[in-house]
């Protein structure tokens, strides 16, 4: 555990409930949950710290949030960890691919279809509000599993941020779900990427247990909290949150590739 004072804790512990709460409505949380930590920590520690503990909080507050929508929402269970393992093998590819490759070209491609994105919900008012008239035919089922499982999983692995903004957007458009079942599947989907980078993180030791064990408990009550928010605000409201997050990670991607 390294030396951090206890206003700084709260600062995390505030960070993480919000992130919760973001990352439970329409993912993205850890727009705000990593940079908290890589500011937080001490200057000298590895920023592999600051990933495996971010990875440890995150997946206690999804998978609360994943819990509280199953209870509620009609949630495919069995599809959802069919994307979520076909996500795992991804993201494990993406890391693999990382190593070789420079991210900062791809940002801009990446800003581009974000703003694609943004235009899209803007100009069609009902993307994702309405329900699905019934169960997704095999080959939806199979483009899901491609698209948000392997696609949006290799993109995780590569580059990382946003990857729930984008499951959302993924499954929304491919098994036509409205944005609250949407978001709903997309928590347990990142239940099981998080749960395979959690396990590198901890082979490596790059978690700081003690830090996560108290920040992961504001982000389990952000999650629950963000689940019930878009359970009873409905998809109009997860839609106003997805276009904010989306804007917000443009914002970032380009600070991060002509600023900083």
């Amino acid at each position: 555990m390294p030396d951090i004072s206890l206003t700084m804790v709260v600062v995390l512990c505030l960070a993480a409930l919000v992130a919760g709460w973001i990352d439970a409505v329409v993912g993205g949380g850890g727009l705000l949950l990593l940079p908290a930590l890589l500011l937080g920590l001490p200057a000298n520690t590895p920023a592999a710290y600051a990933l495996g503990t971010n990875k440890a909080v995150a997946i206690v507050g999804t998978t609360g949030a994943a819990v509280t929508y199953a209870r509620k929402a009609p949630v495919d269970v069995r599809l959802a960890v069919r994307i979520g393992l076909a996500a795992l093998a991804g993201s494990s590819g993406g890391a693999f691919f990382a190593a070789g490759m420079s991210t900062e070209v791809l940002k801009p491609v990446i800003m581009v279809v974000l703003l694609a994105v943004a235009a899209f919900v803007i100009l069609r008012p009902a993307f994702g509000t309405a329900p699905a008239t019934g169960p997704a035919s095999p080959r939806r089922i199979l483009a899901a599993i491609g698209l948000a499982g392997l696609g949006i999983g290799f993109y995780d692995g590569l580059i990382g941020p946003g990857t729930g903004t984008f499951l959302v957007l993924a499954l929304t458009a491919v098994l036509h779900l409205d944005l609250v079942t949407a978001s709903a599947t997309a928590k347990i989907v990142n239940c099981c990427t998080n749960a395979g980078a959690l396990a590198t993180f901890a082979w490596q030791g790059t978690v700081l247990w003690q830090l996560a064990a108290v920040m992961a408990v504001f982000n389990l009550a952000g999650g629950m909290l963000g689940a019930r928010t878009a359970l009873k605000k409905g998809s109009g409201f997860v839609r106003v949150v997805l276009l904010s997050v989306v804007f917000a990670l443009v914002a970032k991607l380009a600070y991060e590739q002509w600023i900083a």
